[in-house]
């Protein structure tokens, strides 16, 4: 099973280090990992993204918590959140299929970004299931390159 874990730690040299180690020192995969300054000064969110069953997100978070730089771990799976990711996805778009792709960009709402005389670069935003879709129904018109961010997520307000 997928699960989003929010991870507060310290600022400091080596810790993105010490959390890539930890899981694959004990063989578990980071589907995605992103990192940036939190709200608090002198600290970062890590927002990653794993699989396993209960038993080993448990381990994962026991081994997270032990970490001295970990201020605070929260499994975003089992609570109510917001979760978003971006994908830049640069499509062959020759004429006669410039049209169908910009209508498809309209329907999910993605932004062109890029354009050439062959190709269109589109952002599109939303969760890992809309940004499949999108991926999938591109596929067709041959794809140039992807760049994905990985999943952010927050807890949503009660």
């Amino acid at each position: 099973m997928r699960h989003v874990l929010s991870v507060l730690v310290e600022n400091e040299p080596g810790v993105l280090s010490r959390v890539a180690g930890l899981f694959s020192g004990r063989g578990f995969n980071i589907e995605s990992l992103n990192v940036a300054p939190a709200l608090e000064p002198g600290t970062s969110l890590m927002t990653i993204t794993t699989s396993g069953d209960t038993q080993v997100i448990e381990q994962i978070v026991k081994q997270l918590r032990k970490l001295v730089t970990t201020v605070k771990v929260v499994d975003l799976s089992e609570l109510r959140a917001v979760e978003r990711e971006m994908m830049l996805i640069k499509v062959q778009a020759d004429d006669p299929n410039r049209g169908e792709i910009l209508r498809l960009a309209d329907i999910f709402r993605c932004k062109v970004v890029d354009v050439s005389p062959n190709t269109l670069t589109l952002e599109a935003t939303g969760d890992t299931e809309k940004l499949d879709a999108v991926q999938n129904l591109l596929q067709r018109f041959g794809l140039k390159e992807i760049a994905r961010t990985g999943t952010v997520s927050l807890r949503r307000s009660m």
